[in-house]
C-alpha cells in the first residue's frame, strides 16, 4: 500500500511538470529584462544577470523599420521624456587655449649682400634688440675689396686724366660707385671712402631693420655666403594670440571679427584684438584649425611664448534648442529621437549649431511644433540597435 502511494504520487508531480512545460506560447510577446534589454526569452522567467522577473513585452506588428516602439512599462522605466520644441534665445562666448606669438607681419631679416667671413658681430644674444641704422657686424670680402680699389682708381684716373682725355671720368664713377651700394655700402661709408682715398679690409654693415633678435646662426669667424642671413628681428609692438579651434566651432569664427584675449600671467587682464587669420587648412585627423588674433603689446610688456585665451562672444539670436544630452552625436553627424505617437518613436538627423551651457541650437532638421525626447534618447537608440541589428545613424545620409 505504501509504495502504492508514492507511486501515485510521483505521477501526479510529473504530470504537472509535463503539463506547466506544455504551457503554450505566446508567438506574439517575448521577455526581456528592463536592467538588460540583451536579454531575450520566449518564456516568463527571471534575468540571468540580474535575476529581475523578465518584463512581457508585446510584438508589434505595425512597427515601420525606421520606427522603435516602446510599451508603457519599458517608457517609465527608461524614463522617456519627450516635449514640444520652441523658438528660445541662445548665444556663447568661446574660450580657446592659446599661446602668444610673434607677429610675423612685422618680423624681419638682415641678409649678407656679399659673400665673406664675419670678423665681428655687434650683437651675439637672442632677444638683444637692434636700432635700425645701427652697427650689425664687419664682413672681410675680396670681392667688395675689389670694388673699393676698382672706385678709388676710377678716382685717381679723373684727378690725373681729365684735363688730357675726352673719356668721361664721372660716368665710370658713378658705375663704381652703384656697385658698392648694391653690395650695402652706405652713402656716408662711399663719401669717407673717397675722402681718405684708403679703402679698409673690413667692411661695416649696419641694420636695415629695428627689432628683437629671434634667430643667430651667424658666429664671428663664419663664413656667409651673398644672400645668407645674418639675423632675423621681430617688432614686439604687437604680437599674435594662436589658438587651436574644432571644426565644429567653426561656425562661431569669423574673419576680421573683434575677440578678446586675456593673459592669465597679469591678473587675467583682457586686451581687444582682431582676427587676422584663419588657417584655410584644416588637419584631416585631428579636425583642428588655427586662428591668430593681433593685439597691441604697450611697452613690450608681453612676451612671446606666453599662454593666453582668446575668448569669442556670439550675440543672443532666436533659435531652435535643445538640452545638450537630447542630442546624439558620432564625431559625422547629429540625431534626435521625435515622437510620432503615444508609443513610437523616430530618428532625425539634424544640423547643430551654438552650444551654451546645458543647451544646443538645432539649425536644421527639425520644426517647431515637433516632439522632441530630451530624456532617454540613448536608451532608445540602444534600444533600436537591440532590436534592429543596426545603428539608427547610419540610416541617415551625413
Amino acid at each position: 500500500m505504501r509504495y502504492l502511494t508514492i507511486s501515485l504520487i510521483t505521477l501526479f508531480i510529473l504530470a504537472a511538470c509535463k503539463n506547466k512545460n506544455n504551457v503554450a506560447a505566446d508567438p506574439d510577446t517575448y521577455y526581456t529584462c528592463s536592467m538588460d534589454p540583451q536579454v531575450v526569452e520566449y518564456k516568463p522567467g527571471k534575468c540571468p544577470i540580474c535575476k529581475m522577473d523578465l518584463t512581457p513585452v508585446k510584438k508589434k506588428n505595425g512597427e515601420k523599420k525606421d520606427e522603435l516602439q516602446l510599451s508603457d512599462q519599458q517608457m517609465q522605466l527608461g524614463n522617456i521624456q519627450a516635449d514640444t520644441i520652441r523658438n528660445g534665445s541662445i548665444g556663447d562666448q568661446l574660450v580657446l587655449t592659446a599661446t602668444l606669438n610673434f607677429d610675423q607681419m612685422k618680423a624681419s631679416s638682415v641678409s649678407s649682400r656679399v659673400m665673406g667671413r664675419v670678423e665681428r658681430l655687434y650683437y651675439k644674444n637672442l632677444g638683444d634688440y637692434v636700432k635700425k641704422g645701427a652697427a650689425l657686424y664687419e664682413i672681410y670680402s675680396e670681392e667688395l675689396n675689389n670694388a673699393k680699389q676698382e672706385y678709388l682708381l676710377e678716382l685717381d684716373k679723373k684727378k690725373t686724366f681729365a684735363a688730357e682725355t675726352v673719356i668721361d671720368f664721372d660716368q665710370l664713377i658713378q658705375s663704381a660707385k652703384n656697385k658698392l651700394l648694391l653690395w650695402g655700402m652706405s652713402e656716408a661709408q662711399i663719401n669717407e671712402l673717397a675722402e681718405k682715398r684708403k679703402a679698409t679690409p673690413t667692411t661695416t654693415f649696419y641694420s636695415t631693420a629695428g627689432g628683437y633678435i629671434t634667430q643667430l646662426d651667424i658666429r664671428e669667424g663664419d663664413y656667409v655666403m651673398e644672400g645668407g642671413t645674418i639675423v632675423k628681428l621681430a617688432d614686439l609692438s604687437t604680437l599674435w594670440a594662436e589658438a587651436q579651434v574644432y571644426t565644429s566651432q567653426m561656425a562661431e569664427v569669423n574673419s576680421n571679427s573683434m575677440a578678446t584675449v586675456q593673459l592669465p600671467d597679469f591678473d587675467n587682464k583682457e586686451i581687444k584684438g582682431r582676427i587676422e587669420f584663419v588657417n584655410p587648412e584644416i588637419n584631416p585627423d585631428t579636425r583642428i584649425n588655427l586662428i591668430r588674433v593681433s593685439i597691441p603689446n604697450a611697452g613690450n610688456q608681453l612676451k612671446p611664448g606666453m599662454p593666453a585665451y582668446v575668448l569669442l562672444k556670439s550675440p543672443q539670436r532666436t533659435s531652435l534648442t535643445l538640452p545638450v544630452d537630447a542630442v546624439i552625436r558620432d564625431g559625422k553627424s547629429a540625431t534626435v529621437w521625435i515622437k510620432t505617437s503615444a508609443s513610437t518613436f523616430k530618428s532625425v538627423m539634424v544640423q547643430t549649431g551654438l552650444e551654451s551651457n546645458d543647451r544646443i541650437e538645432i539649425k536644421s532638421g527639425l520644426k517647431e511644433g515637433d516632439v522632441v525626447v530630451l530624456t532617454g534618447a540613448y536608451l532608445l537608440h540602444s534600444e533600436y540597435v537591440f532590436k534592429k541589428g543596426v545603428d539608427p545613424m547610419a540610416g541617415h545620409n551625413h
